[in-house]
């Protein structure tokens, strides 16, 4: 499994890429912009290892407490954190909640401190209208959250199966010369000897 530094490299490198291959797809800079930077974001803040004390969690500083109760009920690697698709979904939901639930809360405090807010409900009513009315860019930014959850899942799937065919190989090598030793002195080397 790479480390969180090659996971870093990985996203890094492969901007470049996800940025033109967008662009050439889209021919638009909004979606371009909305896929990369989500990509980056998805990369190296948002990705599968949220689920454990990880570069990623640790960036998120202060708000890194927020995680804990993912933490605390996800295995590490699970379809569910790791998984294509399901993984990101179930990140971007959970975070989600978080933002809802603390909006929400301070635009009640708001109100009742001093009716700062105005009506609450009205505020909440236009950020989900808001986010309906632009389909196509919630899709860009979930393209590009998963495509930087992508890159980590599949160096680590790519970095376990290097690991087993190089382990792989060594428990066969080590069974032929086990294998040789049984035999005894190849039948060259015997023939050799008797002339």
């Amino acid at each position: 499994m790479p480390s969180g530094r090659t996971h870093d490299r990985i996203t890094l490198w492969t901007l470049p890429f996800v940025a033109a291959l967008t662009f050439a797809q889209t021919q638009s800079s909004n979606l371009t912009l909305l896929v990369s930077g989500s990509f980056l974001f998805g990369g190296l803040m948002f990705g599968p290892d949220l689920d454990i004390y990880s570069c990623q969690y640790q960036r998120w500083g202060w708000f890194k407490l927020i995680w804990l109760p993912y933490q605390k009920n996800l295995r590490h690697r699970s379809l569910v954190s790791h998984g294509p698709l399901i993984g990101t979904a179930l990140r971007i939901l959970y975070l989600a909640t978080w933002i809802a639930v603390v909006g929400i809360l301070g635009l009640v405090i708001a109100e009742k401190i001093g009716n700062l807010a105005g009506n609450w409900q009205d505020v909440v009513l236009g950020c989900w209208r808001s986010i309906v009315q632009h389909p196509i860019e919630l899709l860009a930014v979930y393209i590009g959250l998963e495509l930087g959850a992508m890159s980590h899942y599949l160096s680590d799937w790519g970095g376990s199966a290097y690991k087993r065919f190089k382990k792989e190989e060594g428990r066969r090598k080590k069974e032929e010369g086990r294998r040789k030793k049984e035999e005894g002195p190849s039948t060259s080397l015997v023939q050799r000897k008797k002339k």
